[in-house]
């Protein structure tokens, strides 16, 4: 069953495309009409695309991988970053940092000096500081926040990038795909769609059209969560199973054992109890042997 349907993406006016004159050719196939010099996108093959994007998300999620959303166009910015929360997936909403994933140690380290600021807090020495340093530290900490704070807890580079509008974040799609990185990009009639291995050709510029794609497809990456979820006590369960039974044998074992080595004394006192009864029969047996012959009245008369 589709996640989305004709009627929802019609209603929250995913079909708007841009002016013709602004057209990309290669948008050629997503694009059903043309009607008042505006590009009419074809909605049956959005909702394709959609279930497409949707199911591959769904299996980055289960495997534990991070996706990284991106979106740093004005109405995009809340939709994203709530969306993102939810699924507890890192986001850019603000400007992207040139760099970011061919150049992602760099970028580590600011996110370390955000950290590293945080402890001094902690630990009273930003208390000791003159006034004009704790302002400086203070400002350094809100500028980093505010670029990077969404991305403090991707410690390594992201399994995919999902993308708002790849004609903006054209920096990011040429990084990720320097790096093999999959990217996601909610495609419109001006942008080029070669460089995105999922297309999902729908407006990028209308609030309720990107947040009706981004709830089919974080309601695929939170599936993927919960499958893990279920995955993993399921082998926890399994392997406190393999260890229960393996302790019963280890326990059935050593019982074994023990009842062989309280039988082997037993074994040892009755052997020893039949050898001494079988020892005073054997001393009779012989001495009845060397004993001599009585000999009859006639032998010795001869």
């Amino acid at each position: 069953m589709s996640r989305t349907n004709f009627e929802q993406l019609l209603e929250a006016g995913c079909h708007f495309g841009h002016l013709k004159r602004k057209w990309n050719p290669a948008m050629a196939p997503y694009i059903f009409m043309e009607r008042n010099g505006i590009h009419i996108i074809d909605l049956h093959k959005t909702v394709v695309k959609i279930d497409e994007a949707a199911n591959a998300l769904k299996q980055i999620a289960k495997s534990g991988k991070k996706i990284l959303f991106v979106a740093t166009k004005k109405q995009a910015k809340e939709v994203v970053a709530q969306k993102a929360t939810s699924v507890n997936m890192p986001y850019v909403i603000e400007r992207w940092p040139g760099g970011m994933l061919t150049n992602f140690a760099t970028i580590r380290k600011a996110v370390k000096k955000m950290a590293n600021i945080d402890k001094l807090v902690q630990d009273g020495t930003f208390a000791n500081l003159s006034k004009r340093e704790i302002l400086q530290i203070t400002r350094q900490r809100a500028k980093l926040e505010k670029n990077l704070g969404s991305i403090a807890d991707l410690t390594r580079l992201p399994s995919a990038l999902f993308v708002i509008d790849v004609y903006k974040e054209a920096i990011a799609v040429h990084e990720a795909n320097r790096l093999g990185i999959p990217v996601f990009g909610i495609v419109d009639t001006n942008s080029d769609p070669k460089n995105v291995d999922f297309v999902i050709p729908a407006n990028d510029d209308a609030t309720k059209s990107l947040e009706v794609i981004l709830d089919a497809c974080c309601a695929a990456i939170a599936e993927g969560l919960e499958e893990r979820k279920v995955e993993m006590a399921d082998a926890a369960a399994a392997e406190a199973q393999a260890e229960a039974e393996k302790a019963e044998a280890e326990k059935a074992e050593a019982e074994k054992n023990e009842a062989e080595a309280e039988a082997k004394p037993r074994r040892r006192a009755s052997t020893a109890r039949k050898a001494k009864q079988e020892a005073p029969a054997a001393e009779e047996a012989p001495a009845a042997e060397e004993a001599p012959a009585e000999q009859t009245p006639a032998e010795e008369a001869e």
